[in-house]
């Protein structure tokens, strides 16, 4: 069942996880210019208070596919230990229920996300002037939620196969033609945010089909037939064990995010839109290292399932350095250029969205060496049959960034730099616990 191109079980550890992973950077840095694209278009074109509507709905939507993207990351993880086992039968059962679950879960999340619009713009403390404009570009991205789910499920199965490329490709097409849709229809059909929002729905409704359709035309093991869409209970409870705790864990982060996301709304406009676009560097900055953590996984994952323990311990020694590397190399240069990539989003004349954004780079982006590490943990934990461990390392990171950004930035004299500062203190904690829980199981060992 296996092939040189998918089988990480072989090869020069380094070079086998750079080669996997470089092409899933590649994907999720045009991924990211689906919200980049609309951020820097809406910013420039039609306004601030724009601008923060844009970047506030970004926050929601994240957090709202995020119960997707768990979803499907969590049954990928099944995938790939069956895959690295060389179980063909294994790998088609847990296809079967993964659809069944991750559709299931897009129906109810497209008809909650409809129902309670309104609810949801006031617990985030939306303002009167970035409301209508919110609510009016979060209507039409409901409409693509099931384009996201087609796409994040089929391509967590190809990669969890091995194959980190072909989702690069539907998302290269898919990112060009959200571009050019975003300047027709706000630059030329004058239709605002909303133009922006059918933009990003077109662009991943072509993704999102056009993967589904060639992975059931061109990868036999990933087929869906009629029998798989009616899965035996243990291969459902399996599933559903992982991608219900990875989906957790996923939300829960993005929850956490959301409520901070209240709380700068709370300080108005020009915090909201120094947020907005300062998130987008943030996102962009550390994005690589998170795919690499992501490949680190599906490397795990595979080895764990063909029983090379060895071959996981090199890969964890390795992986450690990259990620030590890559995230002092970007600390430095978004510190240093903090100012700079502001004003690609912001114009020059807005000093006050420019400066509340420089700190919160300059605060966060100097740890990213924390979140690198945590994504490691993640990685590792949840293909060595362990996912609850990183919904706790998810919680304790979150709950504490939480807190503490609510306890500081009342304090008169940091403000809203507290809810900056709370952030890389929460991933500091998360690493301790999680590196310590690991030496600690393999002393046990």
């Amino acid at each position: 069942m296996k092939n040189a191109k998918g089988d990480l079980t072989q090869g020069g550890i380094t070079r086998t996880l750079l080669a996997f992973t470089l092409p899933m950077i590649a994907g999720a840095m045009l991924q990211q210019c689906y919200n980049i694209a609309d951020t820097l278009i809406v910013g420039r074109f039609v306004g601030p208070e724009a601008l923060a509507a844009v970047g506030s709905a970004y926050t929601l939507m994240v957090f709202i596919t995020s119960i997707l993207l768990g979803l499907s990351m969590g049954s990928g993880t099944v995938v790939s230990l069956k895959y690295g086992a060389g179980d063909a039968e294994g790998v088609r059962r847990s296809v079967g229920a993964a659809f069944v679950i991750v559709s299931a879960a897009t129906i109810a999340l497209t008809a909650l996300s409809f129902l309670l619009i309104d609810e949801i713009l006031i617990l985030l403390q939306v303002p009167h002037d970035v409301y209508a404009p919110m609510r009016t570009y979060l209507w039409a991205i409901f409409v693509g939620i099931v384009f996201t789910f087609l796409y994040n499920f089929y391509a967590s199965l190809l990669r969890a196969v091995g194959d980190s490329v072909t989702p690069l490709w539907f998302l290269a097409v898919s990112a060009v033609l959200n571009i050019a849709l975003d300047l027709v229809f706000i630059l030329v059909f004058n239709w605002g945010v909303a133009g922006a929002a059918w933009a990003t729905v077109a662009s991943q409704a072509v993704s999102g089909v056009g993967i589904m359709v060639y992975t059931l035309k061109s990868v036999p093991v990933l087929r869906l037939r009629m029998a798989d869409l009616h899965p035996d209970g243990k291969t459902m409870k399996e599933i559903t064990s992982f991608s219900t705790l990875t989906s957790v864990q996923q939300s829960v982060m993005n929850f956490g995010i959301l409520m901070v996301q209240g709380l700068v709304n709370s300080f108005g406009m020009h915090t909201m839109a120094a947020f907005a676009a300062a998130v987008k560097i943030d996102s962009f900055a550390y994005m690589p290292v998170q795919e690499f953590c992501n490949a680190f996984s599906t490397f795990i994952a595979q080895n764990f399932g063909a029983g090379k323990r060895m071959r996981i311990r090199q890969g964890i020694k390795s992986a450690v350095a990259v990620s030590a590397v890559f995230s002092v190399a970007v600390s430095a240069i978004v510190f240093a250029l903090a100012e700079p990539l502001m004003g690609i989003f912001v114009d020059a004349g807005e000093t006050e969205i420019i400066s509340i954004g420089v700190d919160y780079l300059r605060i966060e982006g100097a740890f990213y060496a924390g979140i690198g590490l945590l994504f490691l943990l993640y990685g590792y934990y949840r293909p060595v049959r362990m996912p609850p461990l990183p919904v706790v390392l998810t919680v304790l990171s979150l709950g504490l960034r939480v807190l503490l950004a609510y306890v500081l930035s009342a304090i008169p004299s940091i403000g809203v730099n507290g809810i900056w500062w709370a952030v890389p203190i929460g991933w500091f904690i998360a690493d301790v616990v999680g590196v310590a829980y690991y030496y600690k199981l393999r002393i046990k060992s």
